[in-house]
């Protein structure tokens, strides 16, 4: 997936078509390498084809005088096909653009139950590249939430407040539990319904739960979901 996006995004920018071709021959190859990496076959031709355009590079530095090919574009995809990603980004970064590679990279991520289209999202929306992968794998963990639920995480992920202790929070409330009408009614007051929450404070008030009524009051997690469960079934 790397070597594929970088050489996608980089190769058009190489001006000489027969450099241009090499390069793609030897990302085909190196892609065919990497999709079946026990072929001990593909390898071989991996290793042969990086080689060849290495030494095409090199010839074609030596031969340059004057307004020569550039080669500084095919360096970058051959750092690719070495398998030094990172390298191969920081260089590709002045020529793309720092945001479609972190859209590559975050896409290129073989994390276990990782919401790819949020991480996506988050990069859009401004977040840091470490920010939204964090993102994405905590609201991944929980897919099996309702999807009411998924809504008001991601509504505050894109807002940058999501952390490891609200997720923690949400898990611990069980809101996957609640019943519908109990669902209904966290779900308003996660939303900021000014009365629907007075109404639950007034009653955690009545039933001795002063300090949860305060919290309640503030979009506590745990007071929220205190109180829909309140609510008979």
């Amino acid at each position: 997936m790397l070597v594929e996006g970088i050489s996608d995004l980089v190769s058009p920018r190489i001006q000489a078509p027969l450099l241009r071709r090499e390069v793609k021959i030897a990302t085909d190859t190196v892609i065919r390498h990497l999709e079946r990496p026990a072929v001990a076959d593909r390898a071989t031709q991996a290793q042969e084809a990086v080689d060849r355009l290495a030494r095409t590079l090199i010839r074609i530095e030596e031969r340059s005088t004057g307004a020569a090919i550039t080669t500084d574009e095919a360096a970058i995809v051959l750092t690719a096909l070495r398998g030094d990603y990172a390298g191969a980004a920081t260089a590709a970064a002045p020529l793309v653009g720092a945001g479609r590679l972190q859209r590559l990279f975050v896409t290129a991520l073989r994390l276990e139950r990782f919401d790819i289209p949020l991480a996506l999202r988050l990069l859009d929306g401004g977040q840091t590249p470490a920010e939204a992968v964090r993102s994405g794998h905590l609201i991944g963990r929980y897919s099996w939430w309702p999807s009411w639920l998924l809504r008001v995480v991601t509504e505050r992920a894109l807002a940058g407040t999501l952390d490891e202790e609200t997720i923690t929070a949400l898990d611990n409330c069980a809101y996957a539990e609640l019943s519908p009408t109990q669902a209904a009614l966290a779900r308003k007051m996660l939303s900021g319904d000014a009365a629907l929450l007075d109404t639950a404070a007034d009653r955690l008030v009545s039933l001795g739960e002063g300090a949860a009524a305060a919290r309640l009051r503030h979009g506590d997690l745990n007071a929220v979901a205190l109180a829909a469960r309140l609510v008979p079934l």
